[in-house]
């Protein structure tokens, strides 16, 4: 007998019918002598519709009362859930965050999990039942009622099964697994057996939108073994684990890449200390994330400092700069929101060289200029014109021959 818990997405509860395939799923696995935890998500495009309700009543909504409104998504989800399970025959109790509970912070929209008490999710299993959890919420020690971000249920299912323990976290979604790419983009994208956490976090972080960052921080913090697969089929998915010797040996994993990306430039900027800091925490005060940076040194203790950012925070970014470029005495300011990032990733570029000038070649091959370069242990990211994306994707996993199998 193992304790398995499993989460699934909003695709995966779009309706009543998809709800009951769900159950029947969990109900199977629980007959193989497993106890079941469930994780669920609101109805695919729930959230989206609540959230256009809130800005009905108000253009900017009151964080607080936001989540309040958003936490009831998944309060449909569990319940129906429970009631489908028992026509079946078999019992399911729901909980919403604030009764198991999972205690969070108080930042509302964007919560981080401290503590998940599991003594009424044992108390059920004990009894033979399945325990129906509702994903993206918590509550504070003040009994509000928080969520913890887009693709907080995932996070969710991770500090549960840490919780309890479980032998297993199965993250139920759309797709068959991780793909060494996007197959919407390459039709010879392969599905990887296993991936290691830290592999799969920068795929994430860079990216790929299977898993949600955090969860996967979650898992690899704890060892929390992850098994991404679909909820459609009964086809095995891909493993998140911890890295192995033969994992060291893979040199290129996948290829990712985010449109989400501006660059801003100040040219002929102050050489001396204390001006990056000027720079860079009025960026950060305001609560925008900095990617990318690259300073080169001008003759004449002058110097010119490139950044990115994402693409939504562009032109309050690039207004915030302007006004810190004539406060250091910058002499200009230029910006691009037409680019892209893309980026190999593989835990086994630790031990091999040449992999950078392999990818620096294949773009040139295939005409693409590299704007700026960022680099890991185990990935390299470029940014280039965003209209060469699809190519620059395609180019580097033929170019790797990730079709054939991992790059070694």
């Amino acid at each position: 007998m193992a304790l398995i818990v499993q989460k699934y997405g909003g695709t995966s509860v779009a309706d009543c019918d998809r709800i009951k395939n769900v159950v029947r799923r969990v109900i199977s696995t629980k007959k193989k002598g497993n106890d079941v935890v469930v994780v669920l998500s609101a109805m695919a495009g729930q959230t989206n519709h609540l959230i256009s309700l809130a800005k009905e009543m108000q253009e900017f909504p009151n964080p607080r009362e936001l989540d309040v409104l958003l936490s009831t998504g998944e309060q449909v989800t569990i319940a129906l859930f429970c009631m489908a399970s028992r026509e079946m025959g078999v019992e399911a109790v729901s909980f919403l965050g604030h009764q198991i509970p999972i205690r969070t912070d108080d930042a509302h929209g964007r919560a981080r999990i401290a503590d998940i008490d599991s003594d009424k999710l044992r108390t059920v299993l004990d009894k033979g039942q399945i325990a129906v959890v509702a994903g993206f919420q918590g509550v504070t020690d003040y009994g509000d009622i928080t969520t913890l971000g887009r693709g907080g249920s995932d996070t969710t299912a991770v500090a549960v099964a840490v919780a309890l323990d479980a032998d297993l976290c199965e993250i139920y979604t759309d797709v068959e697994g991780v793909y060494s790419t996007d197959p919407n983009i390459c039709s010879d994208a392969r599905k990887l057996e296993k991936i290691s956490y830290e592999e799969m976090l920068e795929m994430a972080s860079l990216g790929a939108k299977v898993l949600e960052i955090r969860s996967v921080e979650f898992a690899m913090r704890y060892c929390m073994p992850l098994h991404v697969r679909s909820s459609f089929t009964d086809t095995p998915g891909t493993m998140v684990v911890k890295e192995d010797a033969t994992m060291e040996n893979i040199l290129v994993s996948g290829v990712t890449y985010s449109r989400d990306e501006a660059r801003i430039t100040l040219s002929r900027v102050p050489d001396r200390p204390g001006i990056a800091a000027a720079i860079f925490k009025p960026i950060s005060d305001a609560g925008m994330v900095v990617d990318m940076i690259i300073q080169n040194t001008r003759a004449g203790e002058l110097t010119d400092m490139t950044f990115t950012v994402p693409r939504g925070d562009y032109h309050q970014t690039m207004e915030l700069v302007k006004r810190v470029a004539g406060e250091i005495g910058a002499e200009k300011v230029a910006g691009d929101d037409n680019i892209a990032k893309v980026s190999i990733v593989g835990v086994g570029m630790r031990n091999h060289s040449g992999v950078a000038g392999k990818m620096f070649q294949i773009l040139a091959d295939h005409g693409i200029n590299v704007l700026m370069i960022s680099t890991s242990e185990i990935k390299i990211s470029c940014i280039i014109e965003e209209k060469f994306t699809e190519l620059a994707v395609r180019a580097l996993h033929e170019g790797f021959e990730l079709e054939k199998g991992p790059a070694v």
